[in-house]
């Protein structure tokens, strides 16, 4: 059974794993201080936001968000990141960690939630396509120097 909720404390080790596994999707590699902030920022659960999915307890994926303004209506929540362990795909841990964001959001009185994904992850999409509208944006992005 899945059951959604707050990252705890001590599921810092875990949910580190599994962030790690996320970010090398997309061939990415941060240093300690960014896993610390973000840690800290969840835990803070005031500006960046993190539930859990679990499988009889056990930390099986994540999703990371937050509230932003928008010039044409109410706030809106972006839905940053979103993964789960290979091992509990096809059982259902992102769609409800997708529901449970959505719920959270218009909680809190969001207009929508959002998120992107690549064109080429065609699993996620075969998901997303079923829980949300492909609004047709293309992203840009300035990658800026650090």
């Amino acid at each position: 059974m899945i059951t959604i909720d707050r990252l705890a404390r001590d599921d810092r080790p875990e949910w580190e794993r599994l962030f790690r596994a996320y970010l090398d999707v997309y061939g990415r590699t941060e240093g300690p201080e960014t896993y610390e902030r973000a840690w800290r920022e969840f835990q803070d659960d005031t500006r960046l936001h993190a539930l859990a999915a679990r499988f009889d307890g056990r930390l099986v994926g994540f999703t990371h968000f937050f509230v932003h303004p928008s010039t044409s209506g109410p706030d809106v929540c972006y839905l940053q990141d979103l993964f789960t362990d290979p091992e509990a795909r096809g059982k259902g841990a992102a769609r409800a960690l997708i529901a449970a964001v959505a719920e959270w959001a218009g909680a809190q009185g969001c207009d929508r939630v959002y998120w992107n994904t690549q064109e080429s992850n065609t699993t996620a999409r075969h998901l997303y396509d079923k829980v949300a509208r492909d609004t047709g944006f293309i992203k840009y992005q300035i990658d800026l120097p650090r």
